[in-house]
Parts: structure tokens; sequence; C-alpha cells
């Protein structure tokens, strides 16, 4: 069979990403990030508690500019994941499933997530 004078099928650069696609993907990303954060977290309380590892090297890590970043990452996707979450909860009652509803669900969940994590690092 020859594959000449097919069609060829449409590929991502035709397309415009819809915004609730790149939040699903987002969602996800951020599911990892909140894992791998996880296992810093449980770093911290072992450097803590125990001292295995001198709570002096957690702290002089976590202020570094590498650090922070990765706090700052840590804390958009926990409140984007958490208000993702709140999104995902209203769908499952029945509403919002209209294209232009979740358009604004979606920016929405972007904005309330930038706005607490800059909340968030302005007041601490």
């Amino acid at each position: 069979m020859s594959n000449e004078g097919r069609p060829l099928s449409p590929h991502l650069t035709i397309y415009r990403w819809p915004i609730t696609m790149t939040l699903s993907i987002l969602h996800r990303i951020t599911g990892v990030g909140l894992s791998v954060g996880l296992i810093a977290w449980v770093v911290w309380l072992e450097a803590v508690a125990y001292e295995f590892i001198p709570y002096d090297a957690v702290a002089t890590a976590m202020e570094s500019l590498p650090g922070r970043l990765m706090l700052l990452g840590w804390c958009f996707s926990f409140f984007f994941h958490l208000c993702n979450g709140v999104r995902h909860l209203v769908w499952d009652t029945g509403r919002m499933f209209e294209k232009r509803q979740a358009d604004v669900s979606a920016w929405i969940v972007l904005l309330a997530s930038v706005v607490l994590t800059s909340v968030y690092w302005l007041s601490t």
C-alpha cells in the first residue's frame, strides 16, 4: 500500500490548544510536583525531628535561589491544584460544562492561583 496522495493527519502545530486542555496537563504536572514537594517536606521534618540531616543544611538549601524557586513552584502547585480541584467538584454536580463556562472557570482558576500564591508570598 502506498501512502502517496493520502491526507496527513493534523498535527499539534495546526490546532490552538484550548485553555481547558492546558489546565488538564498543568493539573497533572502540578500533582507530580506536589509529590516531589512532599518528599522535600519529609526531609525537612526529619531534619527538625531527628537531626539525621542537619537542620542548618536544609534551611540553607531552602533559602538559596533554587530553593526559593522550588518553594514558589510548590506553593503555586498547591494553590492551583486546590482551585482546580474545587472546579472539578463543581463539575461533579453537573454544572458548568458548557464550553464558555468551562473556559471562564479555567481562567478564574489560573488567576486565583496566581493571586493566592502572590498574597501568600507577599505576606511572609
